[in-house]
């Protein structure tokens, strides 16, 4: 296996040569043999073990173990005790969703701080299969059947070509020792259940079967980078605008190819999205009908879909004294000034009877029943009826602010000024307000 090892370094993985690597250990057989391969080819390399403490002494003597092997091969060794417990019951995820972020992100920060260039991982040919079965199982799309990315971004998994059996021979023929973790044979956990019970039934049908799954998933990868072509066409005719609160797609670009469903999903799914009847059906819904995953949601509004973050906050207030210049906002920064007269018209800026208002002043989001007078026009409107009226989406009006006195509106921020602040002949100060 070392030679397979070493052929698959220098033709595929030869920057691994050349970069200081830490290698994520576990203590058991896979990760070890991993140690000792890259040992032997004296990559400049550091171990780093997760102490998850979820099987008492057992843990204890993984992490013992790793910290002798290091010794006994002269590396550094990093170890991070973790309560993958607490950490799950206050995530509200799952003991191994808990201890898989614990472990990625600790791995982040040693990379980052001891500028590791890449971190290794044990991942072989039977975890790609048993991945790609728990992702068949559960439904998903072209890009869950692709299998584990040998490189994916800082991480490397150098022993995807190779199978458990050829890592147990390597470890057996060179008298290496490892730890078994007790919870590996557990088939409560549905990786498990498939590696002990349903990948021996079909290597017993196939004895080829990891060479033809390789095979497969070579093909599926071809037809993932055919989608990813087709779906980047569409994406650049489809998108109009993109800002800060939101991006906005074209309907009719959707509606042009014959499966918008696929699109829909293609170009949606990196956002939490799992409805996408629902999503389909925004092409054809009335403007302000919504569909949300967890962390987005996508607005119908004409003819366009308005693909936005959550952030449904409306009780973020900010006040304004009367000495202040300056305020930063989330969306600017408002400018207080003394003028002589007014000048310009603009809609990012106003002049006010500052002797009218009544500070503190406060910025804050649009409510229900909020009504004001337009600078302009006789008598007041409401505030819902003044965003119909000049078209506003349903994102528009969440992102706009207003400047109250008291519970006064005075400015429709960089949109409408109220008339009852108005600059008149009797004003006696002028104050200039500004958007930047």
């Amino acid at each position: 296996m070392f030679n397979g090892f070493e052929n698959h370094i220098n033709s595929n993985l030869e920057f691994l040569r050349h970069a200081k690597i830490l290698i994520a250990i576990s203590g058991g057989i896979d990760s070890v043999v991993l140690t000792h391969l890259c040992y032997k080819l004296k990559l400049d390399m550091s171990l780093a073990h997760c102490n998850f403490n979820l099987r008492g002494n057992e843990s204890d003597t993984d992490e013992a173990f790793v910290l002798e092997l290091a010794e006994n091969l002269g590396l550094e060794v990093f170890i991070e005790s973790f309560d993958t417990e607490t950490y799950a019951k206050d995530n509200k995820c799952s003991i191994q969703m808990a201890a898989r972020e614990l472990r990625y992100h600790w791995f982040d920060e040693l990379s980052e701080q001891l500028q590791f260039d890449y971190i290794l991982t044990a991942h072989h040919a039977d975890d790609n299969l048993e991945t790609f079965l728990i992702n068949f199982t559960r439904g998903t799309g072209i890009d869950g059947l692709t299998g584990i990315p040998e490189i994916n971004e800082k991480f490397v998994r150098p022993l995807l070509p190779f199978s458990s059996e050829d890592i147990a021979t390597y470890a057996e023929t060179n008298k290496i020792t490892w730890r078994d973790d007790s919870s590996n044979k557990s088939v409560k956990y549905l990786r498990n259940k498939l590696r002990h019970q349903v990948i021996p039934i079909l290597k017993e049908i196939n004895p080829s079967l990891l060479q033809s799954f390789q095979s497969t998933l070579n093909n599926l990868n071809d037809t993932a980078d055919i989608v990813e072509e087709s779906t980047n066409a569409v994406l650049k005719r489809a998108i109009e605008t993109i800002d800060d609160n939101h991006i906005t797609f074209k309907i009719s670009e959707f509606k042009k190819v014959n499966n918008p469903k696929a699109y829909l999903f293609e170009v949606f799914k990196d956002y939490g999205f799992t409805e996408w009847n629902d999503i389909v059906d925004l092409l054809d819904a009335e403007t302000g009908k919504q569909v949300f995953s967890s962390t987005h949601r996508l607005i119908k509004n004409r003819a366009h879909l308005l693909l936005s973050e959550i952030n449904l906050d409306l009780s973020e207030t900010i006040s304004v004294l009367e000495d202040e210049t300056e305020i930063k906002t989330p969306f600017g920064v408002l400018f207080f000034d003394e003028a002589d007269a007014i000048f310009g018209k603009r809609t990012n800026v106003i002049f006010v009877d500052k002797h009218q208002l009544k500070f503190p002043l406060t910025i804050r989001k649009y409510k229900e029943g909020d009504v004001f007078y337009p600078l302009g026009m006789k008598g007041k409107k409401k505030v819902s009826k003044y965003f119909k009226d000049e078209k506003l989406s349903l994102l528009d009006k969440e992102n706009t602010w207003l400047l109250y006195s008291g519970n006064d509106i005075v400015w429709v921020i960089n949109r409408r000024a109220d008339n009852r602040f108005r600059v008149t002949e009797n004003t006696k100060q002028i104050l200039k307000i500004e958007l930047k």
